[in-house]
């Protein structure tokens, strides 16, 4: 059986495999740790989490100055991309980079799905006992 890391991976790769932009993804903790990566070859995993958990806090800090509500999402566009990192609600975000010629409405729609299965993956993991629940599985 799968565990944690395994399952979030699993979930990366679909995830990346669904949209030719799409390059790369990591679900990463509030506090900057990696917990899974399907990332570019070379890419150092550390310093990816480190950089989401500090745009996310500039994110956040951000909406709280401007009263937006509550952190959903924040990305960066550079000439050849966009990094999109999104709070899934579970003291963790999912990044995703993708190349320029994104669109962006799909793979918003894509990364809500994602969201969606990393919430209930962790969920699933702290409710062991409720073996009724099957998970939304991301079309990938």
């Amino acid at each position: 059986m799968l565990g944690l890391e395994g399952k979030l991976r699993g979930l990366l790769l679909r995830l990346n495999q669904a949209a030719p932009e799409i390059q790369a993804s990591a679900v990463v903790s509030m506090d900057g740790l990696m917990l899974a990566s399907a990332l570019l070859p070379g890419t150092n995993d550390d310093d990816i989490a480190a950089i989401a958990a500090t745009l996310l806090g500039l994110g956040d800090r951000t909406v709280q100055e401007f009263r937006h509500g509550k952190l959903q999402q924040v990305y960066v566009k550079g000439d050849r991309g966009y990094t999109i990192i999104t709070n899934t609600g579970q003291d963790n975000v999912l990044v995703v980079v993708t190349d320029e010629n994104v669109k962006l409405g799909l793979i918003f729609l894509h990364i809500k799905l994602a969201a969606k299965e990393i919430t209930h993956t962790f969920l699933h993991l702290l409710d062991a006992s409720d073996q009724s629940a099957s998970p939304p599985t991301y079309p990938g």
